[in-house]
């Protein structure tokens, strides 16, 4: 983190259940001052755990959400179903973005139909990725 500059954002979530990925995205987080707190989850089963657990609580939740579309056991898609049942707080205050490495059509038009999303992104996160969001 770049001493001295204030973090765009408190906390961000990334759900992503390649471990390589998690620290990449995590990293470029850190290293780019855009969040205070990254919460890390490898399962999006946990993260939704988290997120219900504190949906009342807009202290201790992400402003913004990263996750992966293809992960076992439960999707992104999944993900995103599960998420979309959870409060209107949490909804309103969690800004949720989508990565994936697919450069299928169908998976970015699917990603960009949910309600909740505001946008896909190839992986890996890029700064330029960070910019545009830290800029809307």
């Amino acid at each position: 983190m770049t001493d001295g500059l204030k973090s765009k954002f408190e906390r961000v979530m990334i759900i992503d259940d390649s471990i390589p990925d998690l620290y990449i995205s995590s990293r470029m987080i850190t290293k780019n001052n855009f969040a205070k707190q990254v919460l890390e989850y490898s399962s999006p089963k946990e993260a939704l755990i988290y997120l219900k657990e504190n949906q009342e609580s807009t202290e201790l939740l992400p402003e913004i959400i990263i996750v992966d579309i293809y992960m076992p056991l439960m999707s992104g898609f999944e993900f995103l179903e599960e998420y979309n049942k959870l409060s209107t707080v949490l909804q309103k205050y969690s800004k949720v973005f989508i990565i994936s490495s697919t450069i299928d059509d169908s998976d970015i038009i699917r990603a960009r139909n949910y309600p909740n999303v505001v946008s896909f992104q190839v992986k890996p996160i890029t700064r330029e990725f960070l910019n545009r969001i830290q800029n809307d």
